[in-house]
């Protein structure tokens, strides 16, 4: 079967601002140059992965050399660039100030985009999901650029091509998908549904140093020295899943991608043009191989998925008591809450009405929060 999406595989050692140039350069090289995606004054919209105000050596962001790469290939074929992204946690300026990313862009004259009203968008084509609430940039773009971190993830996984669309979604209403869609798989469904309605015509993924572990913030930044090319986001994301010896069946993303027919996950199906993917291989790479659990919120099967599904659980001698994890909790009441009004003990989970969406775990900035495994689950193992 001859390929039917093509995945550029580009060597890159470190984030110096010359030789990220050059690698992206070359990256678009393969795909016809960035002019195949957008001509003069076309509004080329760059979605980096901005999940929250850290410093870009902390590995959360995407990395600003990687940004100022992408935007300048714009920049060059007469494109009005802006970009943006709705944070987890703090608005977009902020983070983007913090990430280094805004500096750039004022640079280089790249406008932050509005990504603070809301549009509700009906997308007939939904699997699961036919009506969205997302930025008015998005709506308004001509081109769409995903500019994704490689990342693990609690909930899904693994964070690339597909789940930065997420961000698509302005500030809190991005809770409440987790309340309505606590199952990874539904929450995984959605974000094909918001990635098709999305659409974007590129996706350029940072994994110039990446992050394993205890992803998508309290993870440790792994170097890859790789910039990853495709306008297909599941082969994209599958190919990184493969390079890091994380089967992409696994992650939902991936599987119900393909399934909806927006990509291809089969080696058959995908050409890979660059660098040598054995260049890039590390097996020895932490992510999470174990199947996700199915997690039902009511009645017997919610008892059997308390036993079953891993749960956050928070190290106190950790916290900082910042409170992120409390302000991010989108059940009401709150699964995770503070024992006194002054504060001076850490939260603590309430595990019977938590929906196991790891948003605290996601936004804690001191790596406080992992993912346990109840003993159940391991005896069944």
């Amino acid at each position: 079967m001859s390929p039917t999406s093509t995945v550029v595989l580009i060597h890159c050692e470190g984030y110096d601002r010359d030789k990220v140039r050059e690698a992206v350069t070359r990256g678009l090289g393969f795909l016809g140059g960035a002019g195949r995606f957008a001509g003069r004054g076309a509004k080329v919209l760059l979605k980096p992965n901005l999940l929250i105000g850290d410093p870009p050596e902390k590995c959360v962001t995407t990395h600003p050399a990687v940004f100022r790469a992408v935007a300048e290939a714009f920049i060059a074929v007469g494109a009005e660039v802006s970009y943006g992204d709705s944070p987890s946690f703090g608005g977009m300026s902020t983070a983007a100030r913090r990430s280094g990313i805004a500096p750039i862009a004022a640079e280089l004259g790249v406008v932050e985009a509005d990504f603070h009203t809301p549009v509700d968008i009906f997308f007939e084509q939904g699997m699961q999901n036919r009506r969205f609430v997302i930025a008015r940039a998005v709506k308004d773009a001509d081109v769409i650029v995903s500019i994704p971190k490689f990342k693990t993830h609690g909930f899904q996984k693994f964070t690339g091509c597909v789940k930065n669309q997420f961000g698509c979604v302005p500030g809190l209403r991005k809770g409440e998908y987790h309340v309505k869609l606590a199952d990874a798989n539904d929450f995984a469904r959605m974000l094909i549904d918001l990635n098709r309605l999305v659409a974007p015509s590129l996706y350029v993924m940072d994994g110039i140093c990446a992050m394993e572990g205890n992803g998508p913030r309290g993870g440790r930044p792994r170097p890859l020295n790789l910039l990853m090319f495709s306008t297909d986001p599941i082969a994209c994301d599958a190919t990184a899943c493969r390079i890091v010896g994380l089967d992409p069946l696994l992650v939902p993303t991936i599987r119900f991608g393909a399934i909806a027919g927006a990509g291809t996950y089969l080696e058959s199906e995908i050409e890979l043009l660059g660098d040598d993917i054995t260049c890039f291989i590390k097996e020895d790479f932490a992510a999470d191989r174990r199947p996700i659990r199915p997690y039902r919120s009511r009645g017997l099967m919610r008892f059997v998925s308390n036993r079953l599904v891993p749960k956050p659980y928070l190290k106190g001698d950790m916290c900082v008591r910042c409170g992120k994890c409390v302000e991010m909790c989108p059940t009401f009441p709150k699964s995770i809450d503070w024992e006194n009004d002054d504060h001076t003990k850490p939260p603590t989970h309430r595990y019977r009405t938590c929906i196991r969406c790891y948003c605290c775990q996601e936004v804690c900035p001191e790596s406080a929060i992992e993912l346990r495994y109840p003993i159940l689950r391991k005896v069944f193992r």
